[in-house]
């Protein structure tokens, strides 16, 4: 039986990373405890330092049952602001704090934490949280830009009811995992995702069945490892846990080609992920709204455009991963319809889905072929995500 302090594991992104979460006094402090359970949820080694202040407004206990560990107040011998953090996150952050760790001033275990990871150069992600007064003081904008100076990190959210108040703590803890991950081997990844729509009059139109899910999970388990990730999304009904920074939306398949070519020319990606269900099929629409009431309405559809082939001239130097839907087929005519995939577009690997398989939970999830011809089986959606970042990582 799970004790009562247990959390469902999300991802392995701070796995082996040691952080420490100091809480300074502000009353988004109160967020701590579920802050502390997010990180868990992504497996942080997690320590936590709590200001005087802050344990005016949540308890150490309350926060101790969160990140099921001893919260650290006072000063002690064993000293343990001072161990090799491999990242540091100050939640909330308030002016006082800032403005203390800037000039150097030492009054509290926290302080000295932050002081010392300074030293050492580990990371240092500030989440600054305070009335809208105060953050508009020249002031607080020179503090701010003092810590990026520094090389500290600064997650800000949006004003909100005349206060700055802190993302929530899924947001927070993504740009955590992404900050704690990226070095200089992280890359540039693009991902399509999602279906095509294109209309066959003013008010209706044909569309893939396609949720986007699959993409945002990819996408999301990337940011997390350190990889920048550019999202050009068509029509989509899941949606991402936390808002990724870079994301174009185009649901049209001409206009998701033209965002595409955009994207390879002006950033020119190191990955491309192919994950869209691009419409093979449509038609120029008619004008205005076809009357209601015929017997029957004939389309004649005409190929689209293949996205994969249009972009392969602009992307002949990125790794490249393509999917392929087949439905109605057994495992080896899938594998061999991905390898034809992989010899006509040369990309590095296809993502291969049996359709009726999608919606039986007792089946693979996916079956990645890989351009030597080797197949790895997949059995659920955090291994899909896993092995596509482990396939860009060792190339």
């Amino acid at each position: 039986m799970t004790k009562d302090t247990g959390v469902a594991i999300h991802s392995d992104a701070l796995a082996g990373k040691r952080v420490l979460l100091a809480i300074s006094g502000g009353i988004a402090s109160v967020e701590s405890i579920r802050l502390t359970r997010e990180l868990r949820r992504h497996q942080a080694d997690l320590t936590v330092v709590m200001s005087e202040e802050a344990t005016k407004i949540v308890t150490p206990l309350a926060v101790s049952w969160g990140a099921d560990n001893e919260v650290h107040l006072d000063w002690s011998s064993e000293m343990s602001q001072l161990e090799d953090f491999d990242i540091v996150l100050i939640a909330p952050a308030t002016r006082n704090t800032i403005a203390k760790h800037i000039h150097g001033i030492i009054d509290s275990p926290l302080l000295m934490a932050l002081s010392a990871t300074r030293g050492r150069g580990s990371k240092l992600v500030f989440v600054p949280s305070m009335h809208n007064d105060l953050f508009d003081d020249p002031v607080t904008s020179n503090l701010i830009e003092e810590l990026k100076n520094e090389g500290s990190h600064v997650i800000l959210n949006e004003i909100e009811e005349g206060k700055l108040k802190q993302p929530d703590p899924i947001s927070i803890v993504a740009s955590l995992c992404h900050i704690a991950n990226n070095d200089p081997n992280s890359k540039t990844v693009a991902i399509t995702l999602g279906a095509n729509r294109a209309p066959v009059d003013a008010v209706r139109a044909i569309q893939n069945a396609s949720s986007g899910r699959t993409g945002w999970l990819i996408s999301e388990y990337l940011y997390r490892m350190g990889h920048d990730v550019i999202c050009i999304v068509g029509k989509t009904s899941a949606r991402p846990t936390f808002a990724l920074p870079t994301v174009y939306r185009d649901g049209t398949p001409d206009g998701m080609l033209s965002v595409c070519r955009t994207v390879a020319k002006r950033d020119n990606p190191d990955v491309w992920i192919h994950a869209a269900a691009v419409l093979d099929y449509f038609t120029d629409p008619e004008t205005g709204k076809k009357p209601s009431g015929a017997e029957e309405w004939v389309l004649k559809l005409k190929p689209g455009k293949k996205h994969i082939r249009e972009l392969q001239g602009l992307v002949k130097d990125s790794i490249r991963i393509g999917f392929k839907l087949e439905t109605n087929v057994d495992e080896s005519t899938l594998i061999n319809r991905a390898k034809q995939q992989i010899q006509t577009y040369g990309v590095d690997a296809v993502v291969a889905n049996i359709f009726e398989e999608m919606h039986d939970s007792k089946s693979l999830r996916a079956r990645i072929v890989h351009s030597d011809g080797t197949v790895e089986k997949i059995t659920t959606d955090s291994g899909l995500a896993k092995s596509i970042c482990n396939l860009i990582t060792d190339y």
